[in-house]
């Protein structure tokens, strides 16, 4: 295997690949990553991931920083003028899916103590690694981001369609879905052993 060797999808981009390289399946548990992901996911539906990566830092400026307490505030008049700014992607459901998805994320921290622990309970707070030869091989969706979509729906979530959600898992080291001739398939793994649940 190569010492650089990397998943296809990524290309040759910088920042895809930096992305790649230095993020993607990497184990995240504390709540504000965890929140830009949820939204900056929400956003890709319909769209390349590496469009949204080209925006990210225009959601931080648009978005109240991606800070979830601020988006859970934003006004109305505040999303209508975000809606015209294009350093986002500019869909009036998902603008204001994002102030939806804010405020219900509020809400989960308040009844599990944090959103890190309500998500990493559905694998039991370790991550799954995957041992994929070809991107044929790697799901779509799965039983479990079905399960977690269908209780994200219930809590008033919006933009967490079973795709979305398993695509989310992958971004955030849930599951490590690193072609097995990858570099960061090994790095992923070694960091899913040594990554600790939430006391």
């Amino acid at each position: 295997m190569n010492a650089h060797e990397r998943c296809g999808w990524c290309g040759t981009d910088p920042l895809y690949v930096a992305y790649h390289d230095q993020e993607w399946g990497v184990p995240v548990r504390d709540d504000p990553t965890l929140f830009e992901f949820l939204i900056l996911e929400g956003a890709q539906a319909g769209l390349s991931w590496i469009t949204v990566l080209r925006k990210r830092q225009g959601y931080r400026n648009v978005l109240g920083g991606l800070q979830v307490s601020e988006v859970a505030a934003l006004s109305d008049e505040q999303l209508e003028a975000a809606l015209v700014d294009p350093r986002i992607v500019r869909n009036r459901l998902k603008v204001y899916g994002a102030r939806k998805n804010a405020q219900a994320f509020l809400a989960v921290q308040e009844a599990f103590g944090s959103f890190s622990h309500y998500l990493w309970q559905h694998v039991a707070h370790v991550p799954l690694t995957n041992s994929w030869a070809s991107p044929a091989d790697v799901p779509a969706r799965t039983a479990l981001s079905d399960t977690l979509s269908k209780d994200l729906k219930s809590r008033g979530f919006t933009f967490v369609g079973s795709t979305i959600m398993y695509a989310f898992m992958q971004a955030t080291g849930m599951v490590n879905d690193h072609l097995i001739h990858c570099f960061r398939h090994k790095e992923c793994q070694h960091l899913a052993h040594s990554s600790q649940a939430p006391s």
